[in-house]
């Protein structure tokens, strides 16, 4: 059986968004001024669609978002704060979001973070932000995905899932060794 789908690995968002108007349409990119998010909402912005970059420094953001702007003068974007490893911060940004939300792009991430850390409510911070911040942002929208009728959510991962295996009996390391990359190597208890 042959894919229908004209995509392939050389596809850009560019080739995927041809043709496409989403000028009616709200979006929220975590992480979406750098790497694979800025590309994601340079891409979304010049489908049309009304893209928040949620993220953790919000003036590096606006850097980002005025090269967008140069480049695509009429494009409807704006900056907002939020920390996904802290859940206050989820919070904050869920309650103050008061609009139809037609996308959740949930690209922010960290990896591999040379020493152990923990968020405010005491999680591994690759764990919380990556994890529980993106559930809590979703979860904490849902209304406003429903309103749109028909939202998606869409969730951004790469292959470094793959290095170790989550100990969901442990997963803030409380007693498994820390590993930046996930503790590869199963502990011998």
């Amino acid at each position: 059986m042959t894919s229908s789908i004209p995509f392939g690995f050389s596809s850009t968002a560019a080739d995927v968004l041809e043709g496409v108007d989403l000028a009616d349409r709200n979006i929220i990119v975590t992480g979406g001024a750098g790497g694979i998010g800025l590309e994601t909402s340079r891409a979304l912005v010049a489908a049309g669609a009304a893209v928040t970059i949620a993220a953790r420094c919000p003036e590096e953001a606006e850097r980002a978002v005025a090269e967008l702007m140069r480049t695509t003068p009429r494009a409807r974007l704006r900056v907002r704060r939020l920390d996904l490893s802290d859940l206050s911060s989820v919070r904050e940004f869920t309650r103050s979001w008061n609009e139809p939300l037609h996308v959740l792009v949930n690209n922010a991430g960290v990896m591999a973070i040379p020493e152990l850390r923990r968020t405010a409510e005491g999680r591994e911070m690759q764990f919380a932000t990556n994890y529980v911040g993106h559930f809590a942002l979703a979860l904490g929208l849902r209304k406003h995905l429903a309103s749109a009728n028909g939202a998606r959510v869409v969730s951004v991962a790469s292959t470094g899932n793959l290095f170790a295996p989550v100990f969901f009996d442990d997963p803030d390391f409380r007693f498994i060794p820390y590993d930046p990359l996930g503790s590869q190597r199963r502990p011998a208890f």
